[in-house]
């Protein structure tokens, strides 16, 4: 490959001056027909290293997305850009089938996508092997690793592609890879034949905060306070959840919107579309949010529940500040929580090799909401990225920062309660003993008569949950996954006889906690832009907004907001301006160069 060639069409089709990071390298390999895993953070520009060797190349690029939406989402996009692009899916008609086929046949076709199901049946297999296919990309390669052996296990059987065609080279991409998941990535996919691009972890703008939940709608509501305008998304583990979180916001005056997968497809189009154009709109989701959503401006991304694993919450935090504007990711997480991620972990129809996997991601996500040091040094140092400082300044431990106080003596305790009452009985009823609390039920059960009864009343119900919580996070106890009762494991015996250390960390309660908010103004966080272009810039916004509708497409697929703030800046007059503008190639600067030149024209007109 010519770098040259390349750079121009970089130009031409993209509307980029420059190649960013690591892309000019990867797309320089690809060309050459080497593979690669590219490991890039969110916002990074992944599609772009499949989406340039296949313009340069003379034949098909197979993409391999795991949700049809995605798909949906980047063909349109690419055939605004003039690029040919289709997706084979459950939602095409025969005829629209039939004339991907043509294109394929023709030679006309460069980018098809299809999910690993599609892909990897017998029949595309074997058409596979009469058509030109100069590349195989995978998409969001991690879930080669999180859901190959569950519910998705033809991730698994795309390692038998480069068996097939080891003369089709294969890039694999994803943001969130950890050094098992990657090694398992190079092996299964590549036979370990792989050139490894890992461009850095690290997103510095978003600040990291961790609270205990105790009263989720509450603490909620306080993060939420003067922040009436911003975007953002509020993550909930059920979609019964998501409902009754997005009618608390509603009542308390807030503009949000839920979307989940038991939602009709129709409504959760509009609920996206609204969320990509309204610059104040909040939405509650599941997981099913999220993965390909290109908006720069989301200023905060809530748990109100505890993600699956560091992965999963590295990814969807990483939907915050692609603008590269201060934002705010803030967890809230409970021992109810730990309990049911232990619960869906074993409830998976997987082997036992893939559940010991999820349970020790589980195990470092506890280690990095329970860490006495900074999260970022936590959380780059789990993806094996090492950091040149110990404090970033802008996490919850940084901002209040505390020790860590010996307390194997009070761990004893509570594990004594836990033995002498047979691990049949869940947090509250052990407190209620430790503490001395002569409820109805520990009289019942003569529980009072217990050595252990009363032994801890110098500390609150808050403090000995807190202890519980962090036995757990490191796996001294865990709980029952059916009835919540606390069990204690061999690192507790260990514990309890004296043959292991224990530290605690006293939860620091803030006012603070709830509403640390990044110090810029709204204007900063939006786009770095002149006073004086902010108006034109909201402008743009609801016209972009009125011909994705015209299109039944998401927004961002028109122009992405830093094109918006770049036109509401240069304003240009005519067609050779508007090429100039950030990420306007030649196809968007003819489809929609004339449209938007008058209209910022006339913008101006209605000003004077």
């Amino acid at each position: 490959m010519r770098r040259n060639s390349a750079k121009t069409l970089l130009k031409d089709v993209f509307g980029y001056e420059e190649f960013r990071g690591r892309q000019a390298d990867i797309i320089t390999d690809i060309a050459a027909g080497k593979n690669v895993l590219a490991v890039m953070p969110t916002g990074a520009g992944k599609s772009l290293c499949f989406q340039m060797p296949a313009l340069m190349g003379g034949g098909l690029t197979i993409v391999v997305s795991p949700l049809i939406s995605l798909m949906q989402n980047q063909v349109q996009a690419l055939r605004i850009l003039g690029i040919e692009a289709a997706t084979l899916n459950s939602n095409n008609r025969l005829e629209d089938d039939q004339d991907i086929w043509r294109k394929i046949r023709e030679g006309v076709l460069k980018l098809l996508y299809v999910s690993p199901e599609k892909l990897m049946t017998a029949q595309m297999m074997e058409t596979v092997e009469n058509i030109k296919v100069d590349l195989f990309a995978i998409d969001e390669a991690h879930c080669i690793s999180q859901w190959g052996a569950a519910f998705r296990p033809e991730y698994e059987a795309l390692s038998g592609l480069h068996k097939r065609f080891p003369h089709i080279p294969i890039i694999a991409l994803t943001a969130t890879a950890d050094q098992a998941t990657r090694e398992q990535i190079c092996e299964k996919i590549f036979s370990d034949n792989v050139r490894t691009y890992l461009t850095g972890f690290d997103r510095p703008n978003i600040a990291l905060n961790v609270e205990i939940k105790r009263g989720w709608k509450q603490q909620l509501l306080r993060f939420l306070k003067d922040r009436r305008q911003e975007n953002g998304i509020i993550y909930c583990l059920s979609r019964k959840k998501t409902e009754e979180a997005a009618r608390s916001l509603t009542e308390a005056g807030y503009n949000a919107l839920t979307y989940h997968a038991g939602m009709p497809a129709g409504l959760r189009e509009e609920h996206l579309n609204r969320f990509m154009a309204e610059p104040d709109l909040i939405m509650v989701a599941t997981i099913a949010f999220g993965m390909g959503i290109d908006k720069a401006d989301i200023r905060f991304v809530f748990h109100t529940d505890l993600p699956a694993s560091l992965e999963a919450y590295y990814q969807e935090i990483g939907r915050a500040g692609r603008d590269g504007a201060p934002a705010v990711a803030h967890m809230l997480y409970g021992m109810e929580d730990i309990r049911m991620r232990r619960m869906f972990i074993e409830n998976e129809d997987a082997a036992g090799s893939h559940k010991r996997r999820g349970h020790q991601r589980l195990n470092a996500l506890l280690a990095f909401c329970e860490a006495p040091e900074c999260r970022r040094v936590s959380l780059l140092r789990y993806f094996g990225e090492e950091v040149g400082f110990t404090a970033c300044g802008k996490c919850d431990l940084c901002d209040h920062p505390h020790e860590t106080v010996e307390a194997m003596e009070l761990a004893q305790k509570l594990l004594s309660a836990i033995y002498r009452t047979g691990q049949n009985f869940g947090i509250g009823h052990i407190v209620d003993i430790v503490r001395g609390s002569k409820t109805a039920r520990v009289e019942q059960l003569r529980h009072h008569l217990l050595p252990t009864f009363g032994v801890g009343s110098a500390l609150g119900v808050n403090e000995w949950k807190s202890i519980a919580r962090q036995l757990m996070a490191r796996g001294f106890i865990i709980a029952d996954m059916e009835y919540g009762s606390l069990k204690i494991t061999d690192p507790g015996r260990h514990l309890l006889k004296g043959q292991a250390d224990f530290r605690y960390r006293p939860d620091v309660l803030s006012k603070k906690a709830g509403t640390l908010k990044p110090k810029k103004s709204r204007r900063q966080r939006a786009a770095a832009m002149p006073e004086s272009a902010e108006a034109l810039f909201l402008a743009l916004k609801e016209y972009r907004r009125d011909i994705a509708s015209e299109r039944s497409v998401p927004a961002y697929i028109i122009f992405s907001d830093k094109s918006l703030v770049d036109m509401a800046v240069r304003k240009p007059a005519d067609l050779d301006q508007f090429g100039e503008i950030y990420g306007v190639g030649a196809a968007k600067r003819e489809e929609f160069g004339p449209r938007f030149i008058k209209f910022i024209r006339d913008h101006g007109i209605a000003l004077s």
